[in-house]
């Protein structure tokens, strides 16, 4: 398995940046194109939202799609950007995208939870009693409803707005073959939809096959699915990932480097 490559199923730019996180460890990478995002057409509830959007005192965001959608929408609507809203992201990467498209400061999980997650993320004081503000979670269709329950629980006056969906690909035969043979050093996932999706093409080669996941709570739905060898990176990023990835592939060089953050 030496020079066979790694998987991964993270769509779009941010799988870009993924690639070649790994790919400066000295693997191999594959795209695994499994998932599309596709921007929703823009609504009268979207519209609407837009509008009024100098109303809401909280934005929360979902993902950098989400990110990317939002800042578009608020260029069309408002040139001039209202202030007074406080903005959350789940992760880093979606902080980022929301700095530099819209230069707000951008609330994350606090560091002391260790991961990126909307359980992480609800730990912060600010979101802990809302007394009816108005709070406008951006997001794409479907996906987990813990964020939207809890901020709801806790007095937001709450909209979701769906700006994108997520568009289920099979793989191509070629990836489906590799699946069916295990031939591949790992698979990294990083969402449960794509993992849930992906699984039905998995046999038992694949199974027994690492997979990188990027939450505790990811390789708890990855042992329900079948996969036997799940490993939970330190979080969602690309440096993350890529860290997760050396630790299976190459475990004594992974230890040279966590020697080397010790002695630093």
């Amino acid at each position: 398995m030496s020079g066979s490559p790694v998987l991964i199923t993270r769509p779009g730019s941010r799988g870009e940046a993924l690639a070649s996180a790994i790919e400066s460890h000295g693997y191999a990478v594959q795209r695994l194109e499994v998932m599309r995002l596709e921007r929703l057409p823009e609504s009268a509830e979207q519209r609407a939202v837009w509008l009024d959007y100098d109303h809401f005192r909280r934005v929360v965001v979902i993902s950098p799609f989400a990110a990317e959608c939002l800042a578009d929408a608020l260029d069309r609507y408002w040139p001039q950007l209202p202030v007074g809203i406080d903005y959350y992201a789940v992760g880093g990467a979606t902080a980022a995208t929301l700095n530099e498209t819209l230069g707000v400061k951008v609330h994350l999980p606090p560091e002391a939870a260790g991961e990126e997650s909307s359980e992480a993320l609800l730990r912060l004081a600010s979101l802990s009693a809302l007394d009816q503000q108005r709070v406008l979670l951006v997001a794409g269709e479907g996906g987990r409803p813990l964020l939207a329950d809890t901020l709801a629980e806790r007095g937001a006056n709450l909209t979701r707005l769906a700006v994108y969906r997520r568009q289920p690909l099979d793989p191509e035969p070629a990836m489906q073959q590799r699946l069916a043979q295990g031939e591949y050093r790992a698979l990294v996932a990083s969402s449960g939809e794509i993992l849930e999706h992906l699984a039905r093409w998995c046999t038992e080669a694949a199974l027994n096959q690492p997979l990188i996941v990027s939450s505790a709570r990811l390789a708890t739905l990855a042992g329900k699915l079948g996969f036997r060898a799940p490993v939970v990176a330190s979080g969602a990023t690309p440096a993350a990932l890529a860290a997760a990835v050396v630790r299976v592939c190459d475990p004594q060089e992974a230890d040279v480097d966590q020697d080397d953050l010790e002695k630093g």
